[in-house]
């Protein structure tokens, strides 16, 4: 059986509210801060379907994010509130789709993004496909970033390399590092000099393996573009044995003074 698509009744409206230490130095929200509204979100939502972490861990099952495409138009700032909505969309073979849109009060779109889900089997540590271990649920099959989730390049030459360590704060209810965390490192491998002019624009990342507790990882970046806004290929790899965790590619775009944005 197929399950139902009724557009806005498949979707999860939340409000948010812009705190002091969600602000970068500009002010502004930061871009983890963004992905962490959509991973409670979404995790709020899956609850509500029935097919929420708590839920799936009873039937040995759990969610594991493959992919990521974000596109940031515009960071709100302090105090600022914004609606996100996140919904369901498709299938596609053993991966499901969850669709993310943050709107000012205005209404204006302040991002979009785009992401893309396994379902494990936590005894057989292999995916399983999402559309026979699950039951109907409402879904929404319109795209908010419209993504392919093509192959992101390797890393030829980096320019820059920086290592982290796996605190146990980075680490999720999987006791893996959690998603957040690892754009968080990517988004701290460029030069100081590079992210106090540049603020990420869009963002695509391939997660292809994990991290735990002690681990140290090293980011390698490539600049593949510069110019206004310049583009750049970033590998993570743990360093003990060289295994790769995520691939990402950012756009960056030049970004405002630091400094309270009203």
């Amino acid at each position: 059986m197929s399950p139902p698509e009724k557009g806005e009744e498949a979707r999860l409206f939340r409000t948010f509210a812009v705190r002091t230490y969600e602000c970068d130095p500009r002010g502004r929200l930061r871009l983890e801060a963004l992905l962490d509204y959509f991973q409670d979100s979404a995790a709020e939502h899956a609850e509500k379907l029935g097919a929420g972490v708590t839920d799936l861990i009873r039937r040995n099952l759990t969610w594991v994010l493959s992919r990521y495409h974000v596109r940031v138009f515009r960071y709100p700032g302090w105090k600022e509130s914004v609606e996100l909505a996140t919904w369901p969309c498709l299938n596609q073979g053993l991966f499901a789709l969850r669709e993310f849109e943050v709107r000012d009060g205005r209404g204006s779109l302040l991002a979009a993004a785009s992401s893309s889900w396994m379902l494990i089997d936590l005894k057989t540590k292999r995916p399983v496909p999402p559309g026979e271990r699950l039951g109907p649920y409402l879904r929404d099959p319109r795209r908010a970033v419209e993504s392919g989730f093509e192959p992101l390049p390797v890393v030829g030459a980096a320019e820059i390399e920086r290592s982290f360590r796996v605190r146990l704060s980075d680490l999720d209810w999987n006791k893996h590092v959690n998603h957040v965390v690892t754009i968080a490192w990517a988004l701290e491998t460029p030069a100081p000099d590079f992210l106090e002019k540049h603020e990420a624009a869009e963002i695509e990342v391939d997660f292809r393996g994990q991290a735990f507790f002690g681990d140290s990882t090293l980011c390698r970046m490539e600049l593949i573009t510069s110019g206004r806004d310049p583009l750049s290929l970033i590998q993570i790899v743990r360093e003990n044995d060289g295994r790769e965790l995520a691939r990402l590619r950012i756009l960056w775009r030049a970004g405002p003074e630091a400094g309270v944005q009203g």
